[in-house]
């Protein structure tokens, strides 16, 4: 009498496998949480249920970062600044003040939404119980409003910090700002804020060399001739002579 031969292991568990209808492939492709892979919403919403299972706090924070700012620029402001309070480290959370902050910015927001915006952000700013990382979150703050070309709501920013080394600052990277987008009477009034006659000769000499570069030499001339600081006064001259008429390069 023949034997019959004996199922191999492999093919037992194949078996096994579809008597109990499970198929790994099949069950992935068949998940019902999969994203349309051009479906934006539904992939930032993901990326944030993966957030939250992050065990790392400093991975977990700096992804949380990420998607605050790609929610700030696909136009959910709202949806980003909620994600802030979910981050641990003051320092990121500063840095996710600014990522939105620019981005709501560079999205031309209407006045008025803009408005609600940096009150939301300024809320967020002024929660971080780390002295210095609110201070530069109020900084970021002030930049982004003068990049949106709101020069009074960033005076206020910078006006209600604490840190009198920080304050100028701000006034000064708002003044760069300015003077970036054609603004050179709002730089000038960045600049006449800064009490300290060091960080002043010094914020004088960048924004008169952006002006310069702006082709705006009567401005440039005028934040020169104002620098105190004889050396940073000659460099600054040199900057507008050089913008003027580049020095052809010896061969």
């Amino acid at each position: 009498m023949k034997t019959m031969d004996r199922p191999s292991m492999p093919g037992i568990i194949l078996v096994i496998i579809a008597l109990l209808g499970f198929c790994p492939v099949r069950a992935n492709a068949q998940d019902t949480s999969a994203c349309a892979a051009q479906d934006r919403p539904c992939l930032l919403n993901q990326l944030q249920e993966q957030a939250a299972l992050i065990d790392n706090v400093e991975w977990r924070d700096q992804t949380y970062r990420e998607l605050a700012k790609t929610r700030a620029f696909d136009g959910d402001v709202s949806g980003a600044i909620a994600i802030i309070p979910l981050i641990s480290s003051p320092d990121t959370k500063a840095l996710t003040i600014r990522g939105i902050g620019m981005a709501a910015a560079e999205n031309r927001m209407a006045p008025e939404v803009l408005s609600t915006v940096f009150s939301s952000l300024l809320e967020q700013a002024r929660a971080i119980t780390h002295e210095p990382s609110r201070a530069i979150a109020l900084t970021y703050i002030a930049m982004a409003q003068a990049f949106a070309g709101d020069d009074a709501g960033a005076w206020a920013t910078a006006e209600d910090m604490e840190n009198e080394a920080l304050r100028h600052k701000a006034y000064g990277e708002t003044a760069e700002i300015q003077a970036e987008h054609g603004r050179a009477t709002a730089a000038m009034e960045s600049l006449n804020r800064i009490t300290s006659e060091a960080y002043k000769i010094k914020a004088l000499t960048t924004v008169s060399g952006i002006l310069a570069q702006k082709g705006d030499y009567n401005s440039a001339y005028t934040l020169a001739a104002a620098i105190a600081n004889p050396y940073r006064k000659a460099l600054a001259l040199q900057v507008i002579l050089d913008v003027q008429k580049p020095r052809a390069v010896e061969k």
